[in-house]
């Protein structure tokens, strides 16, 4: 089994990254998913927020208000992490349960992490291989506000938010240039998939060396 760690800035195309990895065969992890998962209706996790923020954050139903509770943290980092410290750790169990899963089922699996904020949790030295997906950053703020109808201002305030453009490349193992077409970019995931494929051959290889 190999594993992946994918991040990038929001609205660099790590979406498009992580659907076309999938359909090549990757197991894709989504971690926004299970952000959403582990504060369900009738979670723990949900309980902990509550306690933690006030039924200001629920909605009507009962359900999280997403909105809500992202007004509560967004600009207050005692908060965030109040919440961060309710969410990771049962994140990060689900996700092992999910790659574990995989590898059971396949030892040549290749599991990708899909983490957007995977440098600001502490998770860059996790994974096999570290794929970040790069645009710079003016460009993503023009695609948030084209794209998504966010004013400008916060738009820039959610890619300030994040890691520097700097701080990913850093820790990159592999870079895919997101600033150019959704075509573009998938295919330099079908490039990156060749890669993964070859060292999936070769570990299975030694491994079987070593038997």
């Amino acid at each position: 089994m190999l594993r992946i760690g994918l991040t990038g800035g929001i609205a660099a195309g790590k979406s498009v990254v992580a659907r076309h990895l999938a359909e090549r065969g990757a197991v894709v992890v989504d971690h926004d998913v299970l952000a959403r998962e582990v504060v369900g209706p009738g979670t723990v996790g949900l309980e902990e927020v509550v306690e933690a923020f006030g039924e200001s954050v629920l909605a009507p139903d009962g359900s999280l208000d997403r909105a809500a509770l992202g007004r509560v943290v967004f600009d207050d980092a005692d908060a965030r992490a109040r919440l961060e410290g309710i969410l990771h750790p049962e994140i990060r169990r689900i996700a092992a349960e999910r790659e574990a899963q995989a590898g059971a089922a396949d030892d040549r699996a290749v599991v990708v992490h899909d983490i957007p904020l995977l440098l600001e949790t502490g998770q860059a030295d996790h994974f096999h291989l570290l794929v970040v997906v790069h645009a710079p950053a003016e460009q993503r703020v023009a695609r948030l506000v084209d794209g998504r109808g966010m004013d400008e201002k916060s738009a820039r305030a959610r890619v300030a938010a994040q890691a520097s453009d700097d701080e990913r490349l850093a820790v990159a193992d592999v870079t895919l240039d997101g600033s150019g077409t959704e075509d573009e970019l998938r295919g330099r995931v079908d490039e990156l998939w060749s890669r993964l494929e070859r060292e999936v051959d070769e570990e299975s290889a030694a491994a079987a060396a070593r038997a």
